[in-house]
């Protein structure tokens, strides 16, 4: 007979968010507990609290199995290693503080706490001593540590027993026993697991060398000498410790009553004034809002427009019910600060469902522009804050970030953190590094690795390196990598994700600096502030706002008023002529090749068609199948053709794209019309869509959605086919509240695009690094557009890119700014610029003088072209910039005598070349201009002539590599763009050929493509067969691509 197998519990657990010690994420170490019917289950990373959230989902999905505890481990700078585990709500409290106060006490990474950071204990807390791995000075050591540990946790300490099959165990647990004693503190069990399973042990051997900064050769006795250090099963846990040892830690979990769901948010108070309440305040600012929104009705000139005021009281009073008034207020209150500094801002996303956000001020979407769907933003049955997102100019963004942390000071304001997991590249470099691999070796090896190649390295990647992926040596490191890839490396900051809290908050989760001076990040993410329904304000950068700012500031100064967003005359005819016309290179969100594949067939006339414009073109539609019969029923209605709809209930909900269902809130509205759904239950179906692909989470509303239509007597087929739309959402069903705001920025910048040009390209440029292009293609296309462009001088230009006069009355040029110039600085252009106000540059010395230039900079400048007015060509500049330096104390002052010796100019080539090593474009021909005779000879078209083929006609095609994108949802294709001196040229490469063709793909500058033409309308792509590397012919011309997702 058997005998019962001991209950357990482990209070000593540390998951791979211990960053290179842990070998388990913690939804597996929960798992294993569950599995191995553990009573309950501690996890304590280090001084860190960041994976306990992934834990407690795993835990939810079966509370009633196991105990989730919430603790941490710390090694004392001055003292032994201890676990700490919070016992209630207060106790929380007090445990995020001491992590928060150790994290705070160093750099990013590390943590500071000694044993005066636990003098008076910590209130509600329960104490574990860990006995160090030797014995030290022997028993006194650990009997005086257990007994300062007792001195501060009175009743409350126990000293720990990890015993896993040493050799030393039987007198280690006499050891520990005798220190125990000592102090007169209780022992409790633990198997100090570092993973749930032993197989594990690989990684975590791996994980070991890197914390010690050494190769696993050289690891020796720094790693663990056998497998045991995972999750035990109960019955050897038995054979192991002593039966009261065991049990004690049921005793200690017993302690234990918190769980992370009694976690309650508060919002900040003073956002309200004196006086008012969170309600009546933002009753006051809403009505303010609707005044400025709708000028005519209260001037007493019109009345508010249908169906705002109930919808107005209809969400005021939902978010009294719900208690969010504050979240509101804080969120206008940053918005309001962003406009009164002059800096753009516009909320979006689910936001712009909210006539009371349209008041506010946080988004620009009129109810009138939009279909409203306010339970797509908030509902009963969400039980989680709202989720607005804001957007703000991308360069000033940090002053709305400082503004947050002045009012609300850093202890109860610090940004999401964002977990940085190893991905193929990183975890084939550390466990190379581990194993001994030579840096040579691994560099080779990363650089095959190609950022559409999925986080699996397969065995073909390792031979391109030259090396045999069935060596054993080898096939071990590719094992580990793959096993490595998701594991967390370490926190970085959220982009914008703010937690802003009353009270101090620390006391809600541990706060630690950031990388970035002026930074602190909270140790949880935007899914665990999600997952226990957290506030986070979204503060986000959208380089287009700052294009577009600086777009309106040089009309406004060009034309000598005040130039804004509200200027821009609405639903101009030219504008939509030239989005027609694919005509967008540079406008927002439709700029991409997709995109602008898709413009001629959708053929935009108006706002709401540029909101279908903005979704449609998302993964999911196309997977959807809701692309096609959408382009369909455009051309049904322009031929007067009816649109048919299943029952009369369906068409209000998709009569405005057609009767195909582009946006998420139309899935919704389909499920509360067609089957019945509460809006609650609508809003949890559309959460569901992103993971019915993946885990099949969406299955349980799939009866219900199917049994509600048909119960109310719709076709079975027309549920199916709304099923498989559904499904093709996945998680990229794109909000229509969100393409309507973005729709806005589209018609703004291709507004300025049109009838401002060389404004929108100074714009532009003055915002770079953004968009799908890079100065030289938006230089080339403004170019195409009759735009001026002046070359960068040091005479003439600014730091940025400004409006002069042009040789064309009336309109302006584009004088480049000496930001373009790579390697030179702000600094030395602000001391350029304020000489120059004075009087002009007489000359090279004149400028090294007085704008107290160093030779590099004056270099710098020379070899830009940018000394061009003082000194002529590049040789002469040169020469001039060599021997210009200003001289030193005294004769600071006094001119240089170098008579300028007669140096013959440069080739055209040469000056191209140069242009391309500083600048990365040229304003002299393009270089393929040079090289025309030599591929025609070859037969090679050029873009223009490849823009006029039929279709289905054999063609090849040479050009620059400008741009690479390898979209998810293309099904392993690859689109490449070729840029030659009249155009583009889009090619479209099959997955075999990119396959087959790696190497040139990823590696060549200039790309011959020989394949046959596809033509819809104006939009033509060459399909390629075969490609060749020409990349030779371009010399020492500096040429760069853009590679995306």
């Amino acid at each position: 007979m058997t005998s019962p197998l001991p209950a357990f519990a482990e209070l000593y657990c540390r998951s791979n968010f211990s960053f290179l010690t842990g070998a388990s994420h913690p939804e597996e170490l929960v798992a294993q507990a569950i599995a191995l019917g553990y009573a309950a289950l501690a996890i304590t990373d280090e001084c860190s609290l960041a994976g306990v959230v992934r834990a407690h989902a795993q835990w939810r999905q079966q509370p009633d199995a196991l105990q989730l505890l919430i603790g941490t481990s710390l090694q004392l700078a001055d003292g032994p290693r201890l676990v700490l585990i919070a016992t209630d709500r207060l106790a929380y409290g007090c445990l995020s503080s001491l992590v928060s106060k150790g994290r705070r006490a160093a750099d990013k990474g590390a943590y500071h706490l000694q044993r005066g950071d636990l003098e008076g204990g910590l209130p509600g807390c329960l104490a574990l001593l860990i006995p160090p791995d030797t014995a030290g000075s022997g028993t006194e050591e650990l009997a005086a540590d257990a007994c300062w540990l007792a001195s501060r946790f009175p009743g409350s300490s126990w000293l720990a027993a990890p015993l896993q099959l040493g050799p030393d165990d039987a007198w280690r647990a006499q050891w520990i026993g005798s220190a125990a004693k000592a102090a007169g503190i209780p022992i409790v069990s633990t198997g100090a697991p570092l993973m749930h399973t032993p197989e594990r042990k690989a990684i975590a051997d791996v994980l070991g060398a890197l914390r010690h900064r050494c190769n696993l050769d050289e690891a020796g006795y720094l790693l663990a000498s056998n497998r045991e250090a995972h999750l035990q099963p109960r019955a050897r846990l038995g054979e192991r410790h002593p039966a009261e040892w065991l049990a004690e830690t049921l005793q200690v979990a017993a302690r234990c009553s918190f769980t992370l769901d009694t976690l309650r948010y508060e919002y900040p108070e003073e956002i309200v004034p004196p006086g008012a309440t969170a309600t009546s305040h933002l009753h006051a600012l809403v009505e303010q809002g609707l005044h400025r929104r709708y000028p005519e009705w209260a001037a007493g000139d019109a009345p508010l427009p249908d169906g705002i005021r109930a919808q107005v009281d209809k969400e005021l009073g939902l978010i009294a019910e719900l208690r969010y008034e504050a979240f509101f207020l804080t969120v206008e209150d940053i918005v309001r600060f962003a406009r009164s500094q002059g800096i753009l801002c516009q909320g979006r996303g689910s936001a712009a469902n909210s006539v009371v956000c349209y008041a506010l001020g946080v988004t620009e979407v009129a109810p009138a522009e939009a279909s409203l769907l306010f339970e797509r933003f908030i509902s009963r049955e969400r039980n989680e804050p709202p989720d607005i997102d804001v957007d703000f100019e991308h360069d000033r963004r940090e002053e709305v970030i400082q503004y947050i942390y002045s009012k609300y000071g850093r202890d109860r304001a610090a940004l999401a953190a964002t977990v940085i997991r190893y991905r193929p590249r990183s975890a084939l470099r550390d466990v190379g590094r581990a194993l001994g691999f030579d840096g040579a070796q691994l560099d080779q090896l990363t650089r095959r690795l190609a950022w559409w190649d999925g986080l699996k390295i397969g065995p073909e990647r390792i031979r391109e390196a030259g090396l045999d992926p069935d060596n054993p040596r080898i096939q071990l490191l590719l094992d580990l990598a793959n096993e490595l890839v998701g594991f967390p490396r370490h926190l970085s900051q959220h982009v914008g994700g703010f937690v802003i809290s009353r009270g101090p908050l620390a006391e809600l989760v541990p706060v630690e600096n950031a990388a970035m001076a002026g930074r602190t990040v909270i140790q949880w993410d935007k899914d665990d502030l999600e997952t226990l329904g957290l506030l986070k304000v979204d503060v986000l950068a959208l380089g287009m706002l700052s294009a577009i700012r600086r777009s309106l500031a040089l009309i406004g100064k060009w034309r000598g008023v005040e130039f804004t967003m509200g200027d821009i005359p609405r639903e101009r005819k030219e504008v939509y002529d030239m989005l027609c016309e694919a005509d967008a290179m540079g406008v927002f969100q439709v700029e991409s090749r997709a995109q602008m594949s898709m413009l001629p067939r959708l053929l935009p006339r108006r706002y709401y068609d540029l909101v279908v414009e903005v979704a449609i073109v998302r993964p999911g539609p196309i997977q959807g199948g809701m692309v096609h019969p959408y382009l369909s029923a455009r051309e049904k209605l322009a031929r007067n053709e009816e649109i048919i709809y299943p029952r009369p209930e369906i068409e209000p909900v998709l009569r405005r794209t057609h009767g195909v269902p582009i946006f998420q809130e139309q899935v919704m509205q389909l499920a509360m019309v067609a089957a019945g759904f509460t809006p609650g239950e609508a809003d949890q179906l559309r959460r569901a869509m992103g993971a019915w692909g993946r885990k099949g989470e969406l299955t349980r509303y799939q009866d219900k959605l199917a049994a509600g239509m048909l119960a109310r007597g719709y076709d079975p087929g027309f549920a199916e086919a709304l099923g498989r739309q559904i499904q093709g959402f996945g998680s990229y069903g794109f909000p229509e509240s969100h393409a309507a705001s973005f729709a806005l920025l589209v018609y703004v910048s291709a507004w300025i695009k049109r009838f401002e040009p060389a404004a929108f390209l100074c714009g532009l440029l003055n915002s770079q690094p953004m968009g799908f292009y890079g100065p030289s293609q938006l230089i080339q296309d403004a170019r195409r557009h009759q735009v001026e462009v002046l070359p960068a001088d040091a005479s003439a230009s600014d730091w940025e890119c400004t409006l002069v006069p042009s040789s064309t009355p009336g309109c302006p040029a584009a004088r480049l700014g000496l930001r373009l110039i790579r390697g030179f600085n702000s600094e030395a252009a602000m001391r350029i610029i304020t000489a120059r106000q004075t009087r002009p540059f007489e000359s090279v010395a004149d400028l090294a003088r007085r704008a107290a230039l160093s030779t590099t900079e004056l270099q710098v400048l020379a070899a830009a072209g940018a000394l061009h007015s003082l000194a002529g060509h590049r040789r002469q500049a040169c020469w001039a910039a060599a021997g210009s330096e200003a001289a030193p104390g005294l004769l600071r002052e006094a001119p240089i005598p170098d008579p300028m010796p007669s140096l013959p100019s440069p080739g055209e080539t040469q000056e191209v070349i140069a242009d391309y090593a500083r600048l990365g474009f040229s304003l002299g021909r393009h270089p393929l201009s040079f090289l025309r005779g030599l591929l025609r000879e070859e037969r090679f078209l050029s873009a223009a002539e490849i823009a006029a083929c039929p279709d289905r006609k054999l063609a090849r095609a040479a050009g620059i590599v400008t741009c690479r994108q390898r979209p998810g949802t293309a099904k392993g294709t690859l689109f490449v763009t070729l840029e030659d001196e009249t155009g583009w040229v889009n090619v479209i490469i099959r997955p075999e050929l990119l396959e087959a063709e790696r190497r040139i793909l990823l590696g060549a500058r200039l790309l011959g493509v020989y394949g046959q033409i596809t033509r819809q309308g104006c939009v033509v792509h060459l399909h390629a067969k075969r490609v060749v590397d020409r990349s030779a012919q371009l010399g020492r011309l500096a040429a760069r691509s853009r590679d995306f997702h």
